[in-house]
């Protein structure tokens, strides 16, 4: 692994297509990831409990463990490893079960692998968080929000979210009372904006809140434009 690589860091990809899985390897090495690639379920949670990449991508339909199967274990064992879900169905549902269980974005195939490193980086950026001393802890109806630490508390208990969930919810606090049309927080939050690609803000919406328990009230739905959060 050179130099770049180490730097920034390895990315498990778990994808039985061996064509695709070369495809991947060669573009986020080329990008200056390190690579590890398996071609079963078994063997790919294996590989992210043993190695701990930096972000896993993951395709739905393995052999042995499927990729939704994968990653809830993950997140079980108390794992928030980036998880990008490959899927060959452009399947609402089997997109927002893949949510519900902790990814932190998908991509249907045929993708573009470099559409895909570029998800990849995403992740990884928000997942670093702002520089030091940029961004103050903020609290909001019982909810405090650490962007440096990138940590969630209600009442002083943590709340364990995906660093997609966490950008979710930072980004509703940084204006409390403000509303977010669902296409700008796909835009700001994901980093792209698509009518089509709605119902996935609803599905993280809806994960938050569960995870936030008494405190979810936090978050306002407006009927027929999105969301805010109240002070």
């Amino acid at each position: 692994m050179t130099t770049e690589q180490q730097q920034r860091g390895l990315v498990l990809v778990v994808e039985d297509e061996r064509s695709i899985a070369d495809l991947v390897r060669m573009y986020l090495a080329r990008d200056g990831f390190g690579v590890h690639v398996e071609h079963d379920g078994a063997a790919g949670l294996a590989a992210a409990q043993r190695l701990r990449p930096v972000a896993c991508v993951v395709d739905i339909a393995l052999p042995g463990i499927a990729g939704t199967e994968l990653c809830r274990r993950l997140r079980e064992n108390g794992d928030w490893t980036p998880v990008i879900f490959l899927t060959a169905r452009d399947d609402e549902v089997d997109r927002i079960v893949g949510l519900e269980l902790g990814a932190d974005d998908y991509v249907t195939k045929p993708f573009s692998p470099r559409e895909l490193v570029a998800r990849v980086r995403a992740v990884l950026r928000r997942t670093a968080g702002p520089p030091p001393g940029t961004q103050p802890a903020r609290a909001v109806g019982g909810v405090t929000l650490d962007p440096l630490r990138r940590a969630v508390t209600v009442g002083g208990a943590p709340v364990h979210l995906t660093s997609t969930e966490f950008d979710l919810l930072a980004h509703l606090m940084s204006r409390p009372g403000r509303v977010f049309t669902r296409e700008e927080l796909l835009a700001s939050v994901w980093g792209y904006a698509s009518h089509s690609g709605t119902r996935t803000v609803d599905v993280h919406v809806a994960q938050v809140r569960g995870k936030l328990g008494a405190a979810a009230t936090l978050i306002r739905t407006v009927r027929g434009v999105g969301y805010a959060c109240d002070e």
